[in-house]
């Protein structure tokens, strides 16, 4: 199994511990010299007050804050979790992966989803009621750019008559996407689309209002993998998908870590159901504090 670290863009509100380049850069470099695998950074750029005051939170950008990890770094990936898909032309989002891609060496996964905030949405001029179908259309736009070829590709909202994009990215045919959500939907994307999946812990009482399903439970977490698995033998598709996911306890900017027994349990029974990755966060109540703790995680739950 695999490790991502959060790189704690959203701490907005602490911007010179966690958001200014010279912490970006400090704890991406000390993420990779603990043997963490990559770092991800989350995604919210016009948020709805309402949700802010509910618990939700700003963000970075995301591809200014992973340049600046790049930048710091030499076999960290650059983990996406997650793009918003339908809020930006597709082609946009293209041209932002391949050039991080580029300037990285490669080092780019691409998580991504179809979203959930209405309001966000709408602030965006985005399409919320058909943002499943601009989701799908945004993944078939955006390997075609990544080819470096000449497209001609008509959907709504968009039209290539013959548009080229170049650099391409340095991974062949392209960074790896994981698709983001725990619905039938997000599983039908990721075998029909993408490179992995990504569910998330979610207990029966949000899924509402994040509009996915709950998973409560690794024997939740194993069903969905099995679900997955059945259709992409349905679909014919040979090639293995790689399975990321949170694990209980362990989300972003977590106030309090499971003991070492607990997560040494978790993570052998995550591994047994079939995940490859987990995408992790650790307490944030200060940049000393996290490297500290990043630290002594790996050694404890890393091989290296």
């Amino acid at each position: 199994m695999k490790f991502s670290l959060q790189l704690p863009t959203d701490r907005v509100e602490n911007l010179s511990e966690f958001g200014s380049a010279e912490a970006i850069a400090e704890i991406a470099k000390a993420t990779e010299e603990a043997g963490f695998d990559a770092s991800f950074v989350t995604e919210h750029p016009f948020p709805t007050d309402e949700w802010l005051a509910s618990g939700g939170h700003h963000a970075l950008d995301p591809f200014v804050s992973l340049a600046v990890a790049a930048s710091a770094t030499t076999t960290l990936l650059l983990h996406t979790n997650i793009l918003v898909l339908a809020y930006r032309n597709p082609f946009l989002t293209a041209k932002a992966v391949a050039s991080l891609d580029a300037i990285s060496g490669g080092r780019v996964i691409v998580g991504a989803g179809a979203g959930y905030l209405e309001g966000e949405f709408a602030a965006l001029g985005a399409d919320f009621e058909n943002r499943n179908e601009v989701s799908d259309d945004a993944l078939v736009a955006m390997k075609a750019a990544w080819t470096g070829k000449s497209v001609s590709l008509s959907r709504p909202g968009f039209e290539a008559a013959g548009n080229t994009m170049l650099p391409a990215p340095i991974q062949k045919p392209h960074p790896p996407i994981w698709i983001g959500g725990n619905s039938p939907r997000a599983i039908r994307r990721s075998v029909d689309f993408a490179q992995g999946w990504s569910p998330f812990p979610l207990p029966a009482a949000g899924a509402g209002r994040t509009r996915t399903s709950a998973i409560e439970t690794v024997d939740d977490l194993a069903a969905g993998i099995a679900r997955m698995k059945e259709y992409a033998e349905k679909q014919g598709r040979s090639e293995p998908l790689d399975v990321n996911f949170v694990p209980f306890g362990l989300h972003m900017n977590t106030r309090k870590l499971p003991t070492d027994d607990a997560l040494h349990e978790q993570f052998a029974a995550l591994e047994a159901a079939g995940v490859t990755w987990v995408t992790m966060g650790l307490p944030t109540r200060s940049r000393g504090e996290y490297l500290e703790t990043l630290g002594r995680f790996a050694e404890t739950f890393i091989d290296r």
